[in-house]
């Protein structure tokens, strides 16, 4: 009989061990960009994922697993070891950007979106895609196939799809570096709250 007592405890505490534990560290969001994210010519504590990560929950966590410059066959080769050593909750893809100023193949691009949300989905986390367009100065006709991807791979995959809104930056003075593609410091504090209403349900 003591025995039977003494297992139903052990079994209620750990039950309640579980439950404290979600309430105590919340959601983890591993962020997989380039530049935009990575926060290029600005001080990190600046940046947009930094910013975010003051405005969310304390509970919560985010890694930045951004490198300027990155492309989409860049971050799928990072990211399985990034699963594995932070295994989050959820990832934002913020790719394709560079894949499109070096004009890549827009197929191959895709394909790796599509295996990066095939390996997300397997790891046990939610993938999240952050729409990208291109300069207009690249052609409409490419341009406008480059930012139809998104869209096509949100609806083919059910995929949540954070919409580019950031067009305005590039006709406000101030928000945009010198090299005309980079956001200023200024210019993150918008980028955050773009993201963060549709990245804060979810965590929260």
């Amino acid at each position: 009989m003591r025995i039977a007592i003494t297992i139903t405890f052990i079994r209620r505490l750990c039950c309640l061990f579980i439950l404290l534990s979600a309430n105590t560290y919340g959601s983890t969001l591993l962020v997989l960009g380039d530049s935009l994210s990575a926060g290029y010519g600005v001080n990190q504590e600046s940046g947009w994922v930094a910013l975010l990560k003051d405005d969310l929950d304390d509970r919560h966590r985010i890694i930045n697993g951004s490198i300027s410059g990155d492309t989409t066959g860049g971050g799928l080769n990072r990211l399985p070891l990034l699963l594995e050593k932070f295994s989050p909750n959820y990832v934002l893809l913020e790719l394709g950007g560079n894949d499109g100023l070096r004009g890549q193949p827009l197929n191959l691009m895709k394909r790796n979106l599509l295996a990066m949300i095939e390996l997300c989905r397997q790891a046990g986390a939610e993938p999240i895609l952050f729409g990208m367009r291109l300069p207009p100065n690249y052609g409409r006709r490419y341009s406008d196939a480059f930012a139809a991807v998104y869209p096509e791979i949100s609806d083919e995959q059910q995929v949540l799809l954070i919409p580019f809104q950031l067009e305005e930056l590039a006709v406000t003075e101030g928000m945009i570096q010198a090299d005309g593609l980079h956001p200023t410091a200024l210019a993150q504090p918008i980028i955050k709250e773009v993201i963060k209403k549709y990245i804060q349900p979810l965590m929260d």
